[in-house]
């Protein structure tokens, strides 16, 4: 009885044989060409293993997530307090950034890892713009990096126009005092007419604008406030008292703006890095996670294929020892 049922199940199997079995359920990892001629199908075990590889890169963007979603949220509310700090510089002093100065520093602030969307990029691309828009016979700007990223990139062909590098913000404890040390560093070893400050101004999770923030030195503000051009703010109108000279204050004015500046830039920044790195592994994770499917039917398919494969096997050898 068992036996009948068996010629039943093969002769109803038959069409399917041919002389390379198998080849319909190929599995679409390997091409048409690579698979040898007689393979029945990929091996299981490779798909497991693909699969087991997938759904560890999908943890690790997952924690990444979460990790930048805790960081992001200890990060925002300091960098939306440190608005206050520059902001009255802009009323004072004006933010001229289409100024025509000889001596332009372009300062470059980026992230020193990556896996965050097009920041750094995009800070790289608006340097360069600022450094073409603003090279001439006498003008040559030079570049004052802060981070690892916008100097791997500018380093392929600006390397002589990078004045300093700054990397490794993240390591030490990001406050005001550690800032103002680094824009001391750069104001003193670095000769300049205008600062223009390159960061991405924190928006939301999903969108950040690029900013230029410019900061003049005293001389120029000085000679921009005798030639009543009107392109500062409202330093005119103030009364400059006690024994300090109208330079001295001017010199002070600057360094305090500069470093208030480059303060709010280095939070703004590192605000919108994690917020892109949010973003990037959210999509990482959804993109593992439709990989993970196509490989589970895949594994099905190919299981399914070599259990029928055998059950063939098996029932071509029950009928030709019956026939």
């Amino acid at each position: 009885m068992a036996m009948a049922a068996l010629r039943r199940e093969g002769r109803r199997f038959a069409p399917l044989l041919s002389p390379r079995p198998i080849a319909a359920a190929r599995s679409s990892l390997l091409p048409e060409e690579e698979v040898p001629f007689g393979a029945r199908s990929i091996s299981t075990q490779v798909v497991r293993n693909r699969m087991k590889s997938v759904k560890n890169i999908q943890k690790i963007t997952k924690a990444m997530k979460m990790v930048a979603a805790s960081k992001l949220r200890a990060i925002q509310t300091r960098a939306e307090n440190s608005r206050g700090l520059w902001q009255p510089f802009v009323a004072l002093l004006g933010d001229t950034p289409s100024i025509d100065v000889k001596k332009n520093v372009i300062v470059t602030v980026s992230s020193d890892k990556g896996l965050c969307g097009g920041i750094n990029s995009t800070s790289v691309r608006v340097s360069k713009g600022l450094h073409k828009l603003n090279s001439g016979p006498e003008k040559k700007p030079k570049y004052v990096v802060v981070g690892e990223k916008a100097k791997v990139q500018l380093i392929r062909d600006s390397r002589k126009d990078i004045h300093l590098t700054i990397t490794e913000l993240p390591k030490i404890p990001l406050n005001y005092t550690q800032v103002s040390v680094l824009a001391d560093d750069i104001i003193k070893n670095v000769e300049f007419d205008a600062l223009k400050i390159v960061f991405n101004k924190f928006h939301s999770v999903v969108s950040f604008i690029p900013t230029v923030a410019t900061v003049l030195s005293p001389e120029v503000v000085e000679r921009e406030v005798e030639s009543g051009s009107g392109k500062l703010g409202e330093l005119d109108s103030y009364e400059i008292e006690g024994s300090s000279t109208r330079g001295e204050t001017l010199q002070n004015l600057a360094e305090f703006q500069f470093s208030c500046v480059l303060f709010n830039a280095v939070l703004e920044n590192s605000c919108s890095e994690m917020g892109a790195r949010m973003s990037a592994m959210d999509s990482s994770s959804r993109n593992a996670g439709e990989v993970l499917d196509r490989l589970t039917l895949t594994y099905n398919r190919t299981r399914q294929a070599s259990i029928t494969t055998e059950l063939i096997e098996i029932i071509s050898g029950a009928s030709a020892l019956e026939g």
